[in-house]
């Protein structure tokens, strides 16, 4: 029978019995001539060289797009990331941490990471561990909450640590929310110079009266009972008990242990990021929302404190989560500063 392989007619054996593929007959008909069979080896020996060619430059072409992982203490770490277009991880990278109890797939995140590789600006969005091994996904409140609002600090170190091995020579931070504090707290302790910038986007107030009245409001019960409570099974030597509380961050009948939940309720001054930013070793950009409905008082309180070059501030017309045009004003914003 006659067909045609690569638009040249070819006769090809009927199978054998029993055999899944046909079999190539060992001449090729061109223009009602026999082709030699060592004619017929050299073309094959060509396209199988393409072939190759072409597969070897896929497999040395960078990964513009990877999920990373490693190892910090006993858990296992992971990250997106998003090299830009014609870039390596030596011209620069952006390390992105989320908000309280989310994920580095969250929408805001993984908005930020595809605007910011249009901006020609690489991105690395990690995955805290909240004390969960290769953690993935919103936090689970079903389990015990053993992690502390400080664990964030080593694990960005882990990372920063990680991107300069892998080449970094210049890195940025970038927190959301209480990662925007996190991001803070970090430079303010472990600060290693490679880093050389931070982007803020509506990173977390603090206020002692209105943290206790939204406790209240959102799980029933007085935060200084609860605080109490806490201080109590840690002066017992429990404090890495979980105990059940009537709520602990974002899980309503959360188990936590009292040293978690003090990290995260008792009153502390380094949850309010502004005061922060007075000390900060590097230039750092803030950007608020208009409309943020979680921290109101962002923009305010940052005004006093924005002189226009180790601290700007920028304000735009979005809320907390900065959806849909918000995203790309912010990026915009980030990108420019980055690069300045």
């Amino acid at each position: 029978m006659q067909r045609k392989w690569l638009g040249v007619p070819c006769k090809f054996m009927d199978p054998e019995p029993g055999m899944a593929a046909m079999k190539i007959h060992n001449n090729y008909i061109e223009g009602g001539k026999t082709m030699p069979a060592s004619r017929e080896n050299g073309l094959l020996r060509g396209l199988l060289l393409v072939l190759v060619v072409l597969a070897a430059s896929l497999l040395v072409r960078p990964a513009l797009a990877e999920e990373v992982r490693i190892r910090s203490g006993n858990l296992t770490l992971t990250g997106n990331l998003e090299l830009a277009e014609g870039k390596t991880l030596a011209d620069g990278v952006l390390l992105m941490v989320h908000g309280t109890l989310a994920h580095n797939r969250m929408e805001l995140i993984q908005t930020l990471q595809k605007l910011l590789k249009e901006h020609d600006v690489s991105t690395l969005a990690i995955n805290l561990s909240l004390g969960i091994d290769a953690r993935k996904g919103m936090y689970d409140c079903n389990q015990p909450v053993r992690h502390t609002h400080d664990d964030a600090v080593e694990e960005i170190a882990a990372w920063v640590d990680w991107l300069k091995n892998k080449g970094a020579k210049k890195i940025w931070l970038f927190g959301h929310s209480r990662g925007g504090n996190q991001v803070a707290l970090y430079l303010l302790r472990r600060h290693d110079p490679a880093v050389e910038k931070a982007v803020l986007l509506a990173p977390m107030t603090y206020d002692a009266k209105r943290a206790a009245v939204q406790y209240e409001k959102r799980f029933g019960m007085k935060l200084d009972a609860a605080l109490q409570a806490a201080h109590t099974l840690l002066k017992a030597g429990r404090g890495d008990e979980p105990s059940n509380w009537a709520g602990i961050v974002y899980c309503k009948q959360g188990r936590g242990t009292a040293r978690a939940f003090l990290s995260y309720h008792a009153p502390r001054a380094v949850f309010d990021t502004p005061s922060l930013l007075k000390k900060m070793p590097v230039k750092a950009l803030v950007i608020a929302g208009s409309e943020d409905e979680i921290f109101p008082d962002l923009a305010e309180r940052m005004k006093p404190l924005a002189d226009g070059g180790k601290v700007k501030l920028e304000v735009l017309d979005a809320g907390h989560f900065f959806r849909d045009f918000a995203a790309e004003d912010a990026a915009q914003v980030i990108a420019t500063f980055l690069k300045e």
